[in-house]
Formats: structure tokens, sequence, C-alpha cells
């Protein structure tokens, strides 16, 4: 950009000696096509001349849009915290704009009072986004990714400077971002921006990286823990992305492997040995060998029986005790009647 906006005066001060000593009344901008970031400040490099030999009190910037004129600024005179006359009252006519946005884009023209009506160009900028291009669209753990940031403004000399950030953390410097033998870790959001410039942001493209299972284990539980009866469940546990595709579990026994299931989940009848083994797109994985002993799921449901017919027989010394209690309470209340009838025959 320092290179850039030395050319532009170069040009300018060319421009203004040509047209100085042939004595002409104009209005010039070395750049008529100007290319923004959005979020980023543009400067209007702008040359006049007039013949009079009077000092030009008033200058002003117009904007126009769908046929429609519009002042934005008149100096001396209001002031804008977005729109800054960066020139002079001699020949420097430029203006600067803060953090341009897309409804800046359009035609701008500079004009300023004198005697002499000189004749007024257009100049016109054009507001784009910075945008991140990826060239593999599936990601893979150990995958080598190269992130761009584009921006339609600059030319093949790259004269900007870039910044990236993931998850909002700022992470290197450069136009291109290389990431080598990606992993799970390097999953996130990426967005890039101009360096030293708030504002440019450019929109966010998310690093998904897959990969095979991983950790892949067994646990143990029993299905009263989630509400579902009485036995025991051994569960496969694995991390994959995308998620376990398929589930197998196998049963080893005496040398021999028996496929016994195919969910997450699997009931077993008998002790011994089990493993499970998952897959996704991306690979697979087998667990430990999970040993269940034998008299483990009896011993379960002994304790089980043992439970259950404590409570059953509670409930019924608790049934008896209140129909003994009830079959009292008959015999007293029968008493005091009889008592009652007793004394009343008495009295008569």
């Amino acid at each position: 950009m320092l290179a850039e906006s030395k050319q532009l005066m170069w040009t300018l001060l060319l421009l203004f000696v040509e047209d100085v000593f042939s004595n002409k009344c104009f209005v010039d901008y070395p750049q008529q096509t100007i290319c923004a970031v959005r979020g980023s400040p543009v400067v209007f490099f702008c040359i006049f001349n007039y013949i009079e030999k009077q000092e030009v009190k008033k200058f002003r910037w117009g904007y126009v849009k769908s046929s429609k004129v519009r002042l934005i600024l008149n100096y001396p005179g209001n002031v804008s915290e977005r729109y800054e006359y960066t020139g002079d009252k001699e020949h420097n006519c430029s203006l600067k704009i803060h953090k341009v946005k897309h409804c800046d884009a359009g035609k701008y023209f500079f004009r300023y009072n004198t005697n002499r009506r000189c004749p007024t160009k257009l100049l016109v900028l054009n507001v784009i986004d910075l945008n991140i291009s990826v060239r593999k669209e599936a990601i893979k753990e150990g995958d080598s990714v190269n992130l761009t940031c584009k921006n339609r403004c600059d030319g093949e000399e790259g004269s900007y400077g870039y910044s990236w950030f993931k998850d909002g953390e700022a992470i290197n410097e450069g136009q291109v971002l290389h990431l080598t033998n990606v992993s799970s870790k390097h999953s996130g959001n990426y967005t890039c921006s101009l360096n030293m410039k708030n504002g440019t942001t450019s929109g966010i493209v998310q690093v998904d990286v897959e990969y095979g299972p991983k950790n892949t284990s067994v646990l143990v539980r029993s299905s009263s823990e989630m509400g579902a009866g009485s036995s025991i469940v051994l569960i496969c546990c694995s991390d994959a992305h995308p998620p376990v595709e398929n589930y197998s579990w196998f049963k080893i026994a005496e040398g021999w492997t028996q496929k016994v299931g195919h969910q997450a989940e699997l009931l077993p009848v008998h002790g011994g040995q089990y493993l499970c083994s998952v897959s996704n797109k991306h690979g697979s994985q087998n667990s430990t060998v999970f040993t269940l002993k034998k008299n483990s799921y009896w011993t379960f449901m002994r304790d089980m029986l043992v439970i259950i017919s404590a409570s059953v027989v509670l409930l019924l010394v608790v049934t008896s005790v209140i129909a003994v209690c009830r079959g009292q309470m008959v015999r007293i209340d029968l008493g005091v009647k009889t008592v009652t009838s007793h004394k009343l025959s008495t009295i008569l």
C-alpha cells in the first residue's frame, strides 16, 4: 500500500505540473476506479487547478447512485466521522473514507466554487469482502490443507498484509495459511483480515477434520440403571468422526471367535471373553478383550432374587400385621357394643 501511495503521489505531481503550465481549470483523479475491502479506509486522491487569482473557499464532495446526487462533505463546514477532507485549498482535493461499507459503493465527484465552472469527472468506488478458499472439501486426519485469503482488490504482487484467526484467536500472518498433518485440534472456525485493519474480517470457513475410530473400549453396567429390568449390559464406546457406522461383538472361547451382536450394546447370556469392533468410512478399530466372570451374571441375578424375596416377605409381614390389627379392632368394637347393650337392659 505504501508503494502504491507513492506512485499515486508522483502521478498527482505530474498531472499537476502538466495542467498548471497549460493554465487549465480542471479536476482530476489518478485512479478513476477504486476497489476497497469492506471495513478498511480508502483515499480518493484528487487534484484541481483554477485560473482565477483568488483563493477557493468552498470544497464539495458528492455521491451519485441510482441517478440520485447526495452531498457528503462540504469543506469547510460540516464535520463527519467517516468522511475526512485530507486536501488543502491550493491543489490537493483528496478525500478519505473511514471503514467503508457496501452502501458506499458508487460514483463520487469533487467541485469547488469559482467564478468559472470547471468540468467535473466521476470517480467509481467498488467495495468487496475478503473470502477464504479451501481446495479440499473433505479433510481427514493427516492431510495437509491450505487456506487462502482472497482479495479481489489486490494485484498479483500481493501488496496487502493479512492476519489469520481460529475461533477468534490470532494464529498467523500471510495470505496463505498452511495446515500440515492435521488432527482434530485443527477443527474450528477460521477467518482472515487485513493487517492492522479492524472491521475487514472475512466470512467464516469451518475446518472439520474427520478421523477413524479411536479409544475403543467396553463398559459394563446393569440395565436396571437405565430402567430396563435386571441384567448386565456391555456397551461399546468409541471416539470417531463421523460417528461409528458399524458395530460388531465377538465372544472368544477356546481358540475360536463367534460373532454375537451388531449393535452398540450387548446383553451377554454367559460369562467369558468379549470384544467389540467398530468402523466408519475412515477406518476401524477393535477394543481390548473384556472378561465377564462366569459367576458375575448369576451373582447379580442371585442378589436381585434375594432383594425381591426379601421385599415379598416384608410385604407379607406388613399385610399380616395390618390384618391382625384390623381383627382386634373389630373384636374390641363388638365388645363395646355388647357391654353397652347390657347396661341399657339393666336400666330398663
